[in-house]
């Protein structure tokens, strides 16, 4: 038998292991699909960061002798500090990522090319260490080695769990710059408060409150959409969490500010 011949266990791999019509039925798309998978997480959670960093060191200044106007300045200087600094790192985790998945890519294919059968058999005893029937893994596996750029790819998942290099021209730095777009924002709204009730108020404890009330709206805007993106339906629960970390967060930052 020659190294590229399909492994047999006398399993009739012209049996359908599915009807078009089960394939079809009930198929789910997962939300990190739907909502535009990696941009969207990287909106998320760099709003996420932004508005409980901001927000945190609002509430420590706070605690000080210093204006408004002081706290105003030193908000912007450290978001857009921050941001930079998420972004740059966004970028850096996005391209090492995509760059291990392209070099584990080579690896596999040559392994393909030069070993096929021992990989077809190493992923064959994946399957069956998975719950598979023999039979069953045996005409999948076949079914795989028919077409090489779907056997390099379940390799790579089933047996060495990395994902496949993104096909679909996603760039890393479009993440850090959607990082930087979406921290800034959302990190901005804390010191809306302080913008927005300049001319009508001095009061620090006033402005205080609205940043509060400014932080809640963003956390609970960037909880639903957390929570849709893992495929949660508990909107209420994943809200909660989150504004309870950002009350947190804010405590012990304000009473740090305070002792200080």
């Amino acid at each position: 038998m020659r190294e590229s011949d399909d492994i047999t266990v006398g399993a009739n791999s012209s049996t359908p292991l599915l009807e078009e019509s089960e394939v079809k039925d009930k198929k789910e798309v997962s939300g990190m699909e739907q909502w535009g998978g990696e941009i969207v997480k990287s909106i998320v959670y760099a709003g996420l960061e932004a508005v409980f960093t901001c927000f945190s060191l609002i509430s420590s200044i706070s605690a000080t002798n210093l204006s408004s106007v002081e706290v105003l300045a030193l908000g912007i200087a450290n978001l857009v500090a921050d941001g930079i600094s998420s972004s740059l790192g966004d970028f850096l985790s996005s391209s090492t990522k995509e760059d291990l998945a392209i070099k584990e890519m080579a690896v596999t294919q040559w392994e393909l090319n030069n070993h096929r059968k021992d990989q077809q058999e190493q992923l064959l005893q994946q399957y069956q260490s998975l719950g598979m029937d023999l039979n069953d893994a045996n005409t999948v596996v076949n079914i795989f080695a028919k077409y090489n750029d779907i056997l390099r790819d379940q390799k790579m998942t089933a047996q060495k769990g990395v994902m496949p290099p993104d096909q679909g021209g996603e760039k890393p730095w479009k993440n850090g710059v959607v990082a930087f777009l979406a921290f800034v924002g959302f990190g901005a709204a804390p010191l809306l408060s302080f913008v927005v009730l300049k001319p009508f108020t001095d009061n620090e404890l006033v402005m205080f409150i609205g940043a509060c009330f400014m932080s809640a709206i963003a956390l609970t805007f960037l909880a639903i959409a957390k929570a849709k993106i893992c495929g949660k339906r508990n909107y209420v629960r994943s809200v909660g969490f989150v504004l309870l970390n950002g009350a947190v967060a804010a405590s012990a930052a304000f009473f740090l500010g305070w002792m200080l």
